[in-house]
């Protein structure tokens, strides 16, 4: 393939806003999810909570390839493998080593459960790979409202132990100590994480989904310790990575997820840039007062 077929493949124009038309419900399902993965991402970061996002992914994967093996609703079973890995990490994995090791042990046993399904499965290789890499076209009504509601519910929940959770995000010790339940909470909001994964897969698939869930948090705390503003920022860059992955998927002829993972690093490596630049110049400001202070 030269270059020319390369980029046509990537970046295509032609009938743009015929095809615009036609993933309005795409759009929403992306904006919807950006919101919900930018929200949960800030507590995931707090929380140094990135390799179970993956570990859940795994499960989640396996859950979906059975489903679609089955001929079962493929979200359900996504949503079942997800809840079963958030149980499991949130009941065994109380200390953090502990939780880790489980991670490790749940990892390869979902991802070759999920490949093994997928083997005996007969049927189109697109369903495949799509919970691979992720696929949001052709959304219709009912499958928006039914993703609509799941996230709205998540976010309820979500906003419902938003205090208390922080709380014992930052400071878990002292939270247990003035009577917070930490451990309810823990286990809480490892089911809510459980489902948003499960909701997120369909965008970037069970591989990526660590762009939607932690890199624009991650990018939000490299520009800012405001807690109110890096949530804020967290589902900006979000919805702006996979709205704007789904606009550019239109223009070509591979996954979506490529384009949203893209936006999403490039958004981090923007954030990354800003902050050090900041932090630098904090630095020789801190440097040049005191000896001005000196001469003076």
């Amino acid at each position: 393939m030269d270059l020319d077929s390369l980029l046509n493949s990537v970046f295509n124009f032609e009938n743009y806003g015929d095809l615009l038309v036609l993933v309005q419900n795409s759009l929403w399902a992306g904006a919807v999810l950006g919101l919900l993965g930018g929200l949960i991402g800030t507590f995931v970061m707090k929380r140094d909570l990135a390799f179970a996002v993956h570990g859940i992914s795994e499960l989640s994967f396996a859950g979906a390839a059975f489903a679609l093996l089955i001929g079962a609703d493929i979200i359900l079973g996504s949503l079942f493998g997800s809840v079963v890995a958030a149980l499991l990490l949130g009941v065994l994995g109380v200390r953090a080593r502990d939780k880790n090791s489980i991670i490790g042990v749940i990892m390869p046993f979902g991802l070759g459960l999920g490949i093994l399904f997928l083997s005996l499965y007969e049927g189109r290789a697109a369903n495949k790979f799509g919970l691979l890499t992720g696929q949001i076209v052709s959304v219709g009504t009912v499958q928006l409202q039914v993703l609509a509601v799941a996230a709205i519910t998540v976010m309820i929940a979500l906003v419902a132990i938003w205090r208390p959770l922080s709380f014992a995000s930052v400071d878990p010790d002292v939270a247990s100590a003035r009577g917070v339940p930490v451990r309810a909470l823990a286990l809480g909001f490892m089911l809510l994480l459980g489902v948003s994964v499960a909701l997120s897969i369909q965008i970037v698939g069970a591989l990526l989904v660590l762009a939607l869930l932690i890199t624009p948090a991650a990018a939000a705390m490299r520009v800012t310790s405001s807690p109110p503003l890096v949530v804020v920022l967290s589902v900006a860059f979000a919805v702006t990575a996979t709205v704007g992955g789904i606009l550019l998927a239109l223009g070509g002829r591979i996954p979506i997820s490529p384009y949203v993972t893209t936006l999403s690093f490039l958004i981090y490596v923007a954030c990354r840039i800003i902050g050090g630049i900041r932090a630098k110049r904090g630095l020789n400001g801190r440097v040049v007062r005191p000896h001005a202070a000196t001469a003076a």
